[in-house]
């Protein structure tokens, strides 16, 4: 049984870290919407959706180099090009969630929403980020996996990424 176990563990290993840290970077994401969203009594939730999505993904970009894709490339040149594509595909990503926002909370009226779970509140713009963060997780999967840590040979990208070891 536990051979089997860190079999799938060692085939899954890429999937598991990528929801592990995805959990994480949602969680630093949601606490620093929280945080700011309840400091600007929700007057200003693009911008702190905003402020908190550029703490989320700075932690991400991180974490999915070094641990989930495993990107050991150090030179300048390819490391800039990483950030560059990685922040690129989240500002895509962020304008989905931003656009989605607007539609929950000024078109849906999820704002009047609120209700309170284990002592905790939870708001109408927290709920429509919830719902939001489901398609930002596949984008960014899609957008991380498949374009920018993808290894390299003859300065081409890969048409179908190397497994990584």
């Amino acid at each position: 049984m536990m051979k089997k176990i860190k079999q799938f563990i060692k085939e899954k290993r890429e999937i598991i870290l990528y929801v592990l840290f995805g959990v994480l970077t949602t969680v630093l994401n949601f606490a620093a919407f929280w945080l700011l969203n309840t400091l600007t009594g929700g007057r200003y939730y693009l911008l702190t959706n905003a402020a908190a999505w550029l703490v989320a993904v700075v932690f991400a970009f991180i974490t999915n180099k070094l641990y989930v894709f495993g990107s050991k490339s150090k030179d300048t040149k390819t490391l800039l090009r990483e950030v560059a594509e990685f922040f690129a595909a989240r500002f895509f990503s962020l304008a989905v969630e931003e656009f989605g926002l607007i539609v929950f909370l000024e078109w849906l009226h999820f704002g009047a929403f609120s209700f309170e779970t284990f002592g905790i509140p939870i708001t109408g713009e927290l709920l429509a980020k919830a719902i939001l963060a489901v398609a930002v997780v596949v984008i960014n999967y899609f957008f991380s996996k498949f374009i920018i840590f993808t290894k390299r040979k003859d300065g081409k990208k890969a048409e179908i990424p190397p497994e990584r070891e």
